[in-house]
Formats: C-alpha cells, sequence, structure tokens
C-alpha cells in the first residue's frame, strides 16, 4: 500500500481513537457528560475502511456507536465532541448529544440509538438514489443485536425485492479472536447457526470479514461500492471484531489509560486486562505493525502521526469547553407544534 494511502487509514483511525478516550477524561468531570454513553474503540478499522471507500455524497447511517462513524466519514471532531457534551457549536447545537450525533453535510443525516431505528430509513434514501438514477449509495451500520428485531427483517426483504443500492453492515464485537477469520458466527441469542446465514436466506451476497485488518475492510466494501453503483444490490457484511475490554458495564472506561503507539512493539507493556486485546485485536495497533512491517511507515512516521492527532483532539475539546451551551430561549426551535 502506498505510504499516503497508509498513513491516512492510520491517522483516521487514531482520531476516533484518541477522541473517544478524551470522552472518558471528560466524563470524570460528572457534569459533561451527565448520562450513559457508548466507544466505538476497537471498531476504528471498520468504520474507516467502510467509509474510505464513499463519497461525500453518499449516505451512511449509524447507531449509538456513531462518534467513530462521523468521524470516520470526514466530520469535525471539534462538533463532534462539542455535541456530545451539549455545547452549541455541537454539530445538532447541543440538542442530540451522544446518541444522536448527524451531520447532513457529510451525508450522515440521521442517527438513532433504537436498536434498529435507522434500517427503514436507510432503506428509503436508498430507493430515492434508485429512482434518480443518482449513483449514490447507502451504508447502514448496525450491531448483531439489531438482528433479532422485526425492523431488520422487513427492511432486508424490500431491499431484495427492490434491488436496492443499499450495504447493511453489521457490526459484530462479540467474536474472539480465533473466530474473526471464520465464515459466520455462532451465538446464544438468535436461533440461526450462524448470523451470516440469515440474509444469505433472502438471496443477499453476503461477506464475512475481519473487522479488525482496516486494509482488508477497505478492499471489500470499495467493490461493494463499485458493485451498487452499477446498479447491483443490496448487499450484507459481517464485520467481525472482539471486543474492547472497556466496553464491558454500564460506562467506558479506559483499563491501563490511553492507547500507547508503542504498544505495538511491546506488548508485555499494557497491563494485564488488556494485554491480550492489544496484541490480538486492537485495529490502530495492528495496523501499525503491518505499515513498519510492509515499509509503508516507519516507527518514526507513526509515531509523529499518532503525536500530530493527539494534538489535534486535545485542540478540538478545548474549542469544544468553550463553546456556550445552547440559548434557553431557543428551546421550542427546530420543534413541531
Amino acid at each position: 500500500m502506498p505510504t499516503e494511502r497508509a498513513a491516512d487509514l492510520l491517522r483516521r483511525m487514531l482520531r476516533i481513537r484518541r477522541l473517544e478516550e478524551k470522552l472518558v477524561h471528560l466524563a470524570e468531570d460528572k457534569t459533561l457528560i451527565r448520562a450513559h454513553y457508548h466507544l466505538y474503540v476497537g471498531q476504528e478499522a471498520a468504520g474507516v475502511g467502510a467509509c474510505s471507500a464513499l463519497r461525500r455524497e453518499d449516505l451512511v447511517f449509524t447507531t449509538h456507536r456513531n462518534h467513530g462513524h462521523v468521524v470516520a466519514k470526514g466530520g469535525d471532531p471539534f462538533r463532534v465532541i462539542a455535541e456530545v457534551i451539549g455545547r452549541r457549536d455541537g454539530y445538532l447545537g447541543g440538542r442530540g448529544g451522544t446518541f444522536h450525533v448527524a451531520a447532513p453535510e457529510i451525508g450522515i443525516p440521521h442517527t438513532s440509538a433504537i436498536v434498529g431505528g435507522s434500517l427503514p430509513i436507510a432503506a428509503g434514501t436508498a430507493w430515492a438514489a434508485k429512482l434518480a438514477r443518482a449513483g449514490r449509495v447507502t451504508v447502514v451500520f448496525f450491531g448483531d443485536g439489531v438482528m433479532e428485531e422485526g425492523v431488520f427483517y422487513e427492511t432486508l426483504n424490500i431491499a431484495q425485492l427492490w434491488r436496492l443500492p443499499i450495504l447493511f453492515y453489521m457490526e459484530n464485537n462479540s467474536v474472539t479472536p480465533e473466530e474473526r477469520p471464520g465464515r459466520g458466527s455462532p451465538t446464544s441469542s438468535h436461533a440461526a447457526k450462524a448470523l451470516s446465514e440469515v440474509p444469505r436466506a433472502f438471496g443477499i451476497d453476503t461477506t464475512v470479514l475481519d473487522g479488525t485488518r482496516v486494509d482488508g475492510v477497505a478492499e471489500a466494501i470499495g467493490a461493494l461500492v463499485a458493485r451498487m453503483r452499477r446498479g447491483e444490490g443490496p448487499f450484507f457484511v459481517e464485520s467481525r471484531t472482539t471486543r474492547w475490554p472497556g466496553n464491558y458495564g454500564s460506562f467506558p472506561r479506559l483499563p491501563g489509560g490511553d492507547t500507547d503507539i508503542d504498544w505495538a512493539w511491546d506488548r508485555e507493556r499494557p497491563v494485564e486486562e488488556v494485554r491480550s486485546w492489544h496484541a490480538e485485536s486492537d485495529p490502530i495497533l495492528l495496523w501499525t505493525r503491518e505499515c513498519e512491517r510492509s515499509g509503508a511507515l516507519s516507527r518514526d512516521a507513526i509515531r509523529t502521526i499518532d503525536r500530530e492527532v493527539r494534538e489535534e483532539i486535545e485542540k478540538a475539546a478545548a474549542a469544544a469547553l468553550a463553546s456556550p451551551p445552547p440559548d434557553p430561549a431557543s428551546a421550542l426551535e427546530h420543534t413541531y407544534a
């Protein structure tokens, strides 16, 4: 992979990781983030790899882990952080908060924390694009739990009947490192022996991929997007990752502190709770090692990118904290009578 491309993918993944880590620190204040929130740590390769294949006008719909998808699509970290902490300069003026960061100007018109809530809306935009012959595609991200919802089956069915240009991108973060390259995923909460067999039952072209490998994700999604622009679709992807230990429990935490990029080479340094995850499942450290191994990036270049991203996120957070809260007098704006 060319050096510029390798560096761009690394920078975009690091931008998500450093933003999410910063949010954990901001939440320690107890007044800035006052309710439950979710992070995209450990799934950066999935979002960045997929969004790197999209154009600005292509549409993305996302979930309760939306911060990563918004940044992966080209969103401004400052406006994401400002939205999460309820400030006027956030993407929705501080009205949406952590679960509903949407950025229509970059092709993310809606975000929903309701399980499966974005699927039918995403299908509607794909239908509109097909009618208009716009050459635009829709990608809808969702977790494996959505496959237990009725709306999933309704949307899948109509998308296949109408041959919509939509990619159903299921992020399964509940598999072990050994299971990631497998053909399908077993589950204890679904009657199907493998989740990937469900869309195949509808006749939908289905791909199972290792969601921790950013280059593999980018290549696979790029090929599917090209087919959708030629009039094919829908498609289904199961992206398999291993859940980051800090995402267990009611609130995210940073076991062992912020990710140290040098853990890519010194695998014994992280605390025991996260040591094996960083060694085997961290998409950023996996890509860091691959970039050095292939000669695409040197260690010094990798460290420089990380330092620059850290500085960028620190400035974004400072600007978000300086942004004022919404004016109470505007409380009834954007509402319907």
